[in-house]
């Protein structure tokens, strides 16, 4: 059985601020090791419960975080940018399921460093309904014929996924106090709870369905000024939305959605004096 990791980093256990998933910050080496942990929890649970193959997708800013040093020797690791589905790459029909690991709830929400994709982003619509990174990812993971069997994070990220996903597992490993404030499981503890719930996600896994995108989505994406969405309407076959600052693509296929959505949010980083 064939399984696919997610990883991202502010979902990771005990990381509250950005000077834990920031590159240039005093707290970044420490949390590249902790998420390193947290996969392995993953992985080592999932091979002990019937999965032969397991692909990490490294999904966290330059997506060059994980130590691959210290990952599970079993595993492999797609690491790095620039990939054309991101946080996704890799996924296809082959794998029995996927599991979405450190992530966060979406922009304009409560959680840890809620957000979706970059800070300029105020909203992600597909056709009229609110999603972020996770339910993206989701979409595109139920493209390829790909059920979500587990989501850990916070609290809310776990609150997003099942509202999501039915009957998804998730794991909350921190409690949000404020987007920079968390209560936290130790690594070890919830290292433990991890263990347990790959366990649960991958005995229940018939339970779960792939979230099926809609045909020819229509993606919107709202962003915090004008600036940025006059940059990301650079893009061919994108309009802005009159008196808004949405952008607005009409697409063949979620995978296409999902790259043009990945083309606009560089685009709108071209902004400045934001």
């Amino acid at each position: 059985m064939k399984l696919y990791l997610s990883v991202d980093m502010e979902g990771v256990t005990g990381l509250p601020d950005y000077t834990y998933v920031d590159f240039r910050e005093h707290n970044y080496e420490r949390a590249r090791k902790i998420m390193t942990d947290e996969a392995n929890y993953v992985i080592e649970a999932a091979f002990k419960h019937g999965c032969t193959d397991i692909l990490v997708n490294d999904s966290h800013s330059k997506m060059n975080n994980l130590l691959i040093d210290q990952l599970h020797p079993d595993a492999q690791l797609i690491t790095g940018d620039v990939k054309p589905l991101s946080m996704v790459q890799g996924l296809d029909s082959t794998y029995a399921g996927a599991m979405f690991i450190g992530y966060h709830s979406r922009a304009g929400q409560p959680g840890v460093m809620s957000h979706s994709m970059i800070h300029a982003v105020r909203n992600f619509y597909i056709n009229d309904k609110p999603i972020g990174e996770m339910g993206f990812n989701a979409y595109v993971a139920g493209y390829f014929g790909v059920p979500v069997l587990l989501v850990s994070g916070d609290d809310y990220a776990a609150l997003e996924a099942i509202e999501l996903i039915p009957n998804v597992t998730t794991a909350v490993v921190k409690e949000s106090i404020s987007r920079s404030a968390v209560k936290s499981l130790t690594p070890k503890k919830a290292g433990e709870l991890l263990t347990d719930k790959v366990a649960e996600a991958l005995e229940k896994r018939n339970q779960v369905e792939p979230l099926l995108p809609p045909d020819k989505p229509v993606l919107e994406i709202e962003f915090a000024n004008y600036g940025h969405a006059e940059w990301a309407n650079l893009m061919p076959r994108t309009e802005i939305i009159p008196g808004t600052t949405v952008v607005r693509y009409e697409a063949e296929d979620i995978v296409e959605a999902y790259k043009a959505m990945l083309v606009m949010i560089e685009l709108a980083l071209c902004t400045k004096f934001s």
